[in-house]
């Protein structure tokens, strides 16, 4: 059985995952996703991490083909979300005299998902674990994304086990490690992934970056997506962008639509902030498109301008559902530009002027809101909406 190597004693055990359409039930994933677990065989054996539970006979076949009859030691958990902790209760059970390390965090979820396990080393930050030539050193980054999240930090291969920190939606198509594969397959699905999964705590996030310059690492061996070993900076500086909030020039508009006249508002728009000159356009229709996608994108450039039709005297419910999501993540310092459409009662905009205020974005013209067909004076105003946010984002 073929054997992927980090360093002379350290294992990779990782499975693609091609069938589950929504990972956590929630975003899609149409690349799929990798599960990546790692295997230290030294003086003593430490398995970092596991693996989501569909793959635990698989999981073990790699194990015991690697340890020939040898025992793991020491289980070492970074993050307890069960797509890594999923053969925590398998692990304990095929080796009883198992240690497992984490934090008190850690244990206080380990006992509510599974169960107490008989042997647990409790490590803080800066703790150490000697295995024999490797040392491994534990530090906390809580809220990355998860109040128990932990990084573990090989001193002598250089090595950091990052748990979901500096990971990537999409499946691992033969190559395991950056300098075999082309990483433009990755450029969306890494974003879509921090935006989603750990954008709300872009604060932790950007913490946990400034802890972890302090060391020399060569390798960045994450849960999901490629191990990073020769071009570490390609993840890197991606985080630090997208979590100081960093954009590019550009407009989303994000619009709903029932008979498509809020759709010819925002067909409008955009043809505008083309002829302005502004090149990166992303045009949304919240009812056909996933909010992963949306708000991986509000992530990436300056500008948002949302369009809405009155609903029973309110919001349009799916641009009411991502416009949620949007505050709940408190995504900082854009740009906001509205239009709004109704047929008998408007409603639409006052509320998307309440979401203005919440999020403390800067409005670059008033509101548009038109009764059914677009005329000839909104039609000008879509046009000034678009000229004013073309200057901002420039």
């Amino acid at each position: 059985m073929d054997q992927i190597k980090l360093t002379d004693s350290i294992y990779y055990l990782g499975f693609n995952d091609r069938r589950t359409h929504l990972f956590e039930n929630m975003w899609p994933i149409p690349y799929g996703i990798a599960y990546n677990s790692y295997l230290i065989k030294d003086g003593k054996v430490a398995l970092i991490d596991t693996v989501e539970h569909q793959f635990i006979d698989d999981y073990f076949e790699k194990i015991d083909n690697i340890l020939q009859g040898k025992k793991i030691d020491y289980l070492v958990i970074n993050h307890m979300e069960p797509d890594h902790s999923g053969a925590l209760k398998a692990v304990t059970e095929k080796y009883p005299d198992i240690i497992v390390v984490g934090n008190k965090k850690t244990f206080d979820l380990i006992e509510n998902f599974y169960k107490k396990p008989k042997h647990l080393l409790l490590v803080d930050n800066g703790s150490h674990l000697n295995l024999g030539k490797t040392v491994l050193q534990f530090h906390m980054i809580p809220m990355v994304h998860w109040p128990e999240t932990m990084v573990t930090f090989d001193e002598s291969d250089q090595i950091l086990f990052s748990g979901d920190a500096f990971g990537s939606f999409g499946t691992l198509d033969g190559g395991v490690f950056d300098d075999e594969l082309n990483l433009e397959f990755f450029q969306e699905e890494a974003m879509r992934y921090f935006t989603n999964v750990v954008g709300k705590y872009c604060l932790p996030t950007s913490n946990a970056l400034k802890k972890l310059s302090l060391f020399k690492i060569r390798m960045i061996a994450a849960a999901h997506g490629p191990i990073w070993r020769t071009d570490l900076n390609w993840i890197l500086s991606r985080y630090k962008k997208w979590s100081k909030y960093k954009t590019d020039p550009g407009v989303v508009i994000v619009y709903g639509s029932m008979y498509g006249n809020t759709e010819k508002m925002a067909e409008v728009i955009a043809r505008q902030l083309s002829v302005n000159g502004v090149k990166n356009i992303r045009v949304y229709d919240v009812s056909r498109t996933h909010a992963s996608y949306i708000i991986s994108d509000i992530f990436k450039y300056k500008g948002l301008i949302v369009g809405a039709p009155t609903y029973n005297m309110g919001l349009f419910p799916p641009v009411y559902a991502l416009l949620n999501e949007i505050a709940d993540m408190k995504i900082k310092d854009h740009y906001l530009g509205f239009f709004g459409n109704y047929s008998w009662s408007g409603g639409a905009v006052t509320k998307l002027k309440v979401f203005a205020e919440n999020m403390n974005w800067e409005m670059v013209a008033e509101p548009v809101e038109e009764k059914s067909r677009l005329k000839a004076e909104k039609y000008d105003q879509c046009l000034r909406l678009a000229d004013a946010m073309a200057v901002m984002v420039l």
